[in-house]
């Protein structure tokens, strides 16, 4: 008899249950956080071509214990109630753990946007956020949707447009949506920002000697080898800041098309510029190529660290044994089912999880939407002001030295902060202190085994707080 997989939703459930048992807290409150609070599905017509086409969609809203809930729009054939349902659960406990004041909840289109003109998506897209504005379920205050795969800032500007026509007067229309253009009230630094998080928490977890000890690696992440699976927004950042900043060597990348592997190292902005010129990563120079059908032998690899950054149940009970990496780097939303994890983690392997890994995009989104409430450019007040500063301190070093500082040395060291640098430095901060709450948890408490456990503790504990602060719960 076959054994079937685990499902998504199923998995986070699971996650929560095994986390549950160490809070200490009443079922009625664990009850309430473990569920999702609105489900909203919809099937609305569109004008497609020379027909009409019913396109089906969700949006579900997970928790109010904060609000506005927060969650990216996924345009899938894969949508489902149950995985929007997933996502949703996820962006709660994501948004708990990194200390941003949103509940959790996401959206899904079914709908395969490869198959669709430009001039289609926008009239799906449109069409979508009116169904949302009808029912109350978006807005700066409501519920803030976001990209998620599928969508990008393309679809973030027609929802934003969108609901401005109905909410002319809304003086925060702009904070309805975040990922939007830069040009459209967006944020520099949030296209890169879930693979940028995702760097940081992966350096984080490798500055630990014994941890790392215990893998049989070496500490920090300077020559540690790593593969991709996924090489869409999350995978091409990641790769990219891992390799450039991290001194990581990229060894495999997986795409739809199939994977390749090369031991000596991938250079990634090379790889990029290859597969824009040809369609394919195939016969990369020098690599070993895995068509399409093969191309989840990239979870076999040989690595120090994995890094599944496309859709979930990617490595379940099936192929989890043959998985050789030391780290696997949780990129994408639930990659890795609970039965696998479980393997995982009784083989001795680091999984940082994805309710922490992929929170960057969430972190900046946070960002987004503050700056659009403030209705001012990040560093717009103090750029000016700190150069000068700076400029004064090295006149003063210039001075007690009798030493001429280098021209371009200058410009570096007086550098005011633009928006992209202090949201960098924002996103690091706070992935650096989320990854050191988890691990002091799992250190804390011999029954928690691993990262996973002790992220959804830290999750389950922030959220209960704000339930008992209602006085609904003892």
């Amino acid at each position: 008899m076959t054994k079937t997989t685990t499902s998504f939703y199923q998995s986070v459930q699971n996650y929560f249950d095994e986390a549950a048992i160490h809070t200490g807290l009443p079922e009625g409150l664990l009850g309430q956080i473990k569920i999702c609070n609105a489900v909203y599905q919809m099937r609305f017509p569109v004008k497609i071509g020379n027909g009409v086409q019913v396109i089906e969609a969700y949006r579900v809203q997970h928790s109010h214990h904060r609000t506005p809930t927060k969650g990216g729009i996924r345009y899938s054939n894969h949508v489902n109630q149950e995985e929007v349902m997933a996502l949703a659960t996820l962006m709660t406990y994501k948004c708990a753990i990194v200390d941003v004041p949103f509940g959790g909840a996401k959206g899904g289109v079914k709908i395969n946007p490869w198959e669709f003109t430009p001039g289609q998506l926008e009239r799906i897209t449109r069409r979508y956020t009116t169904e949302l504005i009808r029912r109350n379920f978006i807005g700066p205050s409501i519920d803030v949707p976001a990209p998620d795969y599928g969508t990008g800032s393309r679809e973030m500007a027609w929802i934003y447009d969108t609901y401005r026509t109905f909410h002319g007067d809304d003086i925060d229309a702009a904070g309805c949506v975040t990922g939007k253009p830069v040009s459209q009230n967006g944020i520099r630094g949030r296209e890169e920002a879930t693979g940028r998080g995702v760097f940081y928490g992966i350096r984080e977890a490798c500055s630990y000697k014994d941890d790392m000890k215990a893998l049989g690696l070496k500490v920090g992440t300077e020559g540690k080898t790593m593969v991709v699976q996924g090489l869409g927004n999350v995978g091409a950042h990641t790769a990219k800041i891992s390799q450039d900043e991290g001194g990581i060597v990229i060894v495999g990348i997986s795409e739809v098309e199939g994977a390749i592997y090369k031991k000596s190292g991938i250079d990634i902005h090379d790889l990029i510029k290859f597969r824009k010129e040809t369609g394919s990563i195939l016969n990369y120079p020098g690599a070993e190529s895995y068509d399409k059908k093969d191309r989840k032998s990239v979870m076999e690899f040989e690595c120090d660290i994995l890094v599944p950054a496309a859709l979930e149940n990617q490595i379940t009970a099936e192929n989890v044994k043959k998985v050789k990496a030391k780290i696997i780097a949780e990129a994408a939303n639930g990659p890795v089912t609970s039965e696998a994890a479980t393997v995982l983690q009784k083989g001795g392997r680091m999984v940082i999880p994805d309710v922490f890994l992929n929170a960057g995009g969430v972190t900046v989104s946070y960002f987004e939407w503050l700056k659009n409430l403030s209705h001012m450019r990040f560093g717009r007040m103090e750029k000016r002001f700190n150069q000068k500063q700076y400029d004064q301190v090295v006149g003063v070093v210039e001075k007690l030295t009798g030493k001429k500082v280098d021209k371009r040395d200058r410009q570096l060291i007086v550098r005011g902060a633009d928006e992209v640098d202090l949201v960098r430095s924002g996103l690091e901060e706070t992935m650096i202190n989320s990854y050191n709450e988890i691990r002091e948890v799992m250190k804390r408490k011999k029954k928690i085994k691993s990262l996973r456990n002790a992220a959804f503790v830290v999750a389950i504990n922030k959220i209960s707080s704000d339930y008992m602060a209602l006085g609904i719960f003892p």
